[in-house]
């Protein structure tokens, strides 16, 4: 296949994508779909670069390919056509685990920012050692301890606290991270076992997964509070790394605050591991 038959059903795509269905705030435009400054930071790549895939001039990987097909929110049949204009098979198999190098530098460049990485099925890969210091990540035995969907659906961490439209937030990104995994990885069956009992146990989840609301944001505020009983309010920004799959959240204070001034002093009595693996065996 040509670079530009990918080029142009990627064109294509995006001129026939509803705004509103990926999370953009309605409004007025000069042409329908979405601008390639639009797709581009939902797919964590440069407009300039989407310019040069739809001009033929750039051959996409596959990762690209994945984070292209989840930004639009397409489903199975074009994603497997984008799949094979690019000169791959469509992504089926298991969700990727292993912590890939853009991860990887992540955690090493922001040591002292608390950082999570996961896979596409919101399960912890990595910490560092500034995110282990907020203590508020405590492990009950359960078979999805390590899983962000199932800690915020059915078992909530207690040193964890979000206002109602913060949660709201949160909740929408993670049932829409969840469903574009599965579009991406339908033969999973660890990932389709998870969905099912989120649904089964969760009618907060079961709503949410059948009427999704709309992403407005991939951030939300939490407050965590230490074993001293003091506490920090922090932001969770959520950042795609298509490459390998996974994404992570950073979790920053807002400059100059109290917040900002605590987390320095939290972040200070870690053992400054950039790296630190967790599964369901715990941090290693």
């Amino acid at each position: 296949m040509e670079d530009h038959d990918f080029g142009a059903a990627v064109r294509h795509l995006r001129g026939c994508t509803d705004p509103a269905s990926v999370g953009l705030p309605p409004g007025p435009r000069r042409v329908p779909g979405l601008r390639r400054e639009e797709l581009g930071e939902l797919a964590g790549m440069s407009a300039d670069y989407v310019r040069r895939l739809e001009q033929g001039r750039s051959h996409p990987s596959a990762g690209v390919v994945r984070a292209i097909a989840r930004a639009l929110r397409v489903g199975r049949a074009d994603y497997e056509r984008l799949s094979a204009l690019a000169g791959y098979a469509a992504a089926d198999g298991q969700v990727p685990t292993e912590l890939g190098p853009g991860a990887t530098r992540l955690l090493e460049r922001f040591s002292d920012t608390p950082m999570i990485v996961t896979d596409a099925a919101m399960n912890l890969v990595a910490v560092n050692s500034a995110f282990l210091a907020l203590e508020h990540w405590d492990l009950t035995g359960g078979r999805w301890d390590w899983n962000v969907a199932w800690r915020q659906f059915c078992s909530p961490f207690g040193a964890f606290q979000q206002s109602a439209a913060d949660a709201a937030s949160h909740e929408a990104v993670l049932v829409a991270q969840l469903r574009a995994a599965l579009l991406r990885h339908p033969a999973d069956v660890p990932l389709a076992a998870l969905v099912d009992e989120l649904r089964g146990r969760s009618r907060r989840f079961d709503t949410l997964w059948r009427a999704p609301r709309p992403v407005a944001a991939y951030e939300s505020a939490a407050t965590f509070t230490q074993s001293d009983g003091d506490s920090l309010t922090l932001v969770g920004n959520l950042i795609a790394i298509p490459g390998d799959d996974l994404a992570a959240v950073m979790l920053t204070a807002a400059p100059g605050s109290r917040d900002a001034a605590r987390l320095v002093e939290v972040v200070g009595a870690a053992d400054g591991r950039a790296v630190v693996k967790v599964g369901r065996s715990g941090p290693g």
